[in-house]
């Protein structure tokens, strides 16, 4: 059996059926989307509202990236409006702390407070008079009412509701105060707070996500216990300044305001909230903007994204060296779908492919997606060149440079022989053109290719060989084959080539017998010995780290490194082989003595 549901949009009734609706056209298969799912025909006005009592997060990135998408997708408008009426909780910084993430993120805002615009000012501690008007006008119109009631009054509502199981919603006592004795009491200097009469039924809405929303409110349990529950919002405070439902409806309206993308645990949270505004919208006799709620995002314990915790602050992944890119393509792939073959994709492909196909429901946040993304977005600016990649080289320059200043294993000291300056970042640029596709931060590059830029000691590496590395009979001298050409080789010859005809050659198994470095029966293959070659340079010359093959590895080197290197190796081996064969031999002659007895 189908359910069917009818959801109202404007003037036009639609219904939707449970079970989705296809067309085939082609291979591939297209939903039907409802109307109310589909970008407005006409420019759309959005906005981002945050609030400076925390720092930019994930998941406000989103809602901001959301509606910024929205609207240049249609060719209108996105404003910044900062809400700052909650006075006793702003952060210091936190206002100019949003401007600056949200324009690395790549956001720009038509209309803000740094630029102004015609419809200001955009910040709500500016607009005060405003809000106090209309609540006013509200209170005229019998739409509100003044409020008396003490907090120690309201705690102990709240807590006698809570002993019998029941929402703190207010019991409305004050709406029955008469007006002239509201206005009497008022103009004595008695403190109030202004609430808005909600009807007894929520409004009911369509959603741009979820269709129509709005069911009728279950009072039975409170009518039996006598209890009356009102979901009187207050809209202005004691102290003259507006709740965010009063401010948020006044701002949408004189902003123009279209349509609202916001992020809703569930139908529970904000959409719980939306009947409340529209009940404002009618009230002032405004058009109510088209409202898109999406679900949050959530950690691995599906806990809400807080602002407050560092790991989740915007500014921390411009510190470890995010690409903007790829964080906006991050965050645009939670609660949103598309018909991209790649999840790749770059601001202007966002918008050219933006759609009102969001999903329903809260998103678990996945870390390593965004470490493939960087990767993904790391490859591209190296195959390209050009500025990007020029700009991708100085941030992972900026990024070694803080770690060769403070080397946290080799303290109170500096790295021996560490590049520094032009050098430096003409090798982080070698190096990353080999080894994008790998990229994550700057951090981790350096981790990974530290050989590159200083002079790391020999890494212990106990020499033991097993059948597969059989004895090699003067391991001092098995790097000779490799190590005369490179020396012969000039200084122009010293390239990529040249260098892996010379490894390649020092690992043929025939030159290697005849040149009596190795015994015959000592190895099986001339791939045998190369791998092992291969195993000893890695050690010598890149210190065990990974990295591009040897031949290219040694290229970005240069000669005398990686000559100084496999000396510094050589005599490693040798003193190594001198352990060895003098624990061999006293292991023997143990074994006889213990015969003997």
């Amino acid at each position: 059996m189908r359910l069917r549901s009818v959801l109202i949009f404007g003037n036009y009734n639609y219904t939707l059926r449970q079970s989705r609706a296809f067309t085939s056209t082609s291979k591939v298969r297209r939903v039907d989307r409802p109307p109310f799912q589909q970008l407005p025909s006409s420019p759309a006005r959005t906005r981002f509202a945050p609030s400076p009592t925390g720092y930019l997060h994930l998941g406000s990135l989103r809602t901001a990236l959301f509606n910024y998408l929205l609207a240049k997708a249609t060719g209108g408008q996105f404003l910044l409006r900062i809400e700052d009426t909650d006075k006793n909780r702003i952060i210091a910084d936190a206002e100019e702390r949003l401007y600056s993430d949200l324009k690395w993120a790549g956001l720009q805002w038509n209309e803000a407070p740094d630029i102004g615009g015609p419809h200001g000012p955009y910040k709500q501690s500016e607009r005060t008079a405003l809000y106090q008007d209309h609540a006013e006008k509200l209170l005229q119109s019998g739409h509100a009412y003044r409020c008396f009631c003490s907090l120690e009054k309201l705690s102990e509502l709240a807590r006698r509701r809570a002993s019998l199981g029941l929402p703190c919603d207010y019991d409305r006592i004050c709406d029955g105060i008469p007006s002239e004795q509201s206005d009497e009491r008022a103009s004595a200097g008695e403190p109030f707070v202004v609430r808005l009469r909600v009807p007894s039924q929520p409004l009911e809405y369509t959603d741009l996500v979820y269709g129509l929303v709005g069911k009728p409110k279950d009072n039975k349990k409170a009518q039996k216990l006598g209890e009356a529950l009102y979901e009187d919002p207050v809209l202005l405070k004691s102290d003259g300044l507006p709740t965010y439902h009063l401010a948020n409806v006044v701002d949408d309206h004189y902003m123009k305001i279209t349509h609202v993308v916001r992020a809703a645990v569930s139908k529970e949270e904000w959409m719980s909230s939306t009947p409340k505004h529209l009940t404002m919208y009618n009230a002032f006799g405004w058009k109510a903007p088209a409202f898109a709620h999406v679900g949050l995002l959530q950690d691995s314990s599906r806990q809400k994204l807080s602002k407050r915790k560092g790991d989740l602050d915007i500014r921390n992944f411009c510190d470890q060296g995010i690409f903007p890119e790829a964080l906006l393509n991050y965050v645009a792939l939670y609660g949103w779908s598309h018909s991209h073959k790649s999840d790749v994709l770059s601001l202007s492909d966002l918008i050219s492919s933006f759609n009102m196909q969001f999903t329903r429901g809260n998103t678990i946040v996945q870390p390593h997606k965004l470490m493939y993304l960087q990767k993904k977005y790391a490859a591209k600016y190296s195959d390209d060149g050009g500025p990007q990649f020029e700009a991708f080289v100085d941030t992972v320059f900026g990024g070694v440079q803080r770690e060769l200043r403070a080397p946290s294993w080799f303290p109170g000291s500096e790295y021996p022989n560490a590049l520094q300056g032009q050098e430096l970042r003409n090798r982080i640029a070698n190096v990353l053109k080999h080894t994008a596709k790998n990229y994550t931060t700057p951090k981790t590059f350096f981790d990974n290719y530290k050989y590159f830029f200083y002079d790391p000691p020999l890494p212990d590496f106990s020499v033991e060989f097993s059948e597969q590395y059989p004895v090699v009979r003067d391991l001092g001298d098995s790097l000779a084959l490799v190590k005369v050409p490179l020396i012969r080789m000039h200084m122009k010859d010293w390239t990529e080539s040249n260098i892996k005809t010379a490894i390649s050659m020092a690992g043929d198994i025939e030159i290697c017998v005849n040149m009596d470095v190795i015994a015959p029966s000592d190895w099986r293959d001339t791939r045998q010995v190369y791998q092992a070659l291969q195993l000893y340079l890695r050690w010598g010359i890149a210190r065990g780290g990974s990295g591009p093959p040897m031949h290219i590895t040694m290229a970005i080197l240069g000669k005398d490194v990686c000559l100084q290197r496999l000396d510094e190796l050589s005599d490693h081996l040798r003193d190594a082989s001198l352990k060895l064969m003098e624990e061999s031999k006293a292991k023997r002659s143990e074994g006889r003595g213990t015969s003997g007895r």
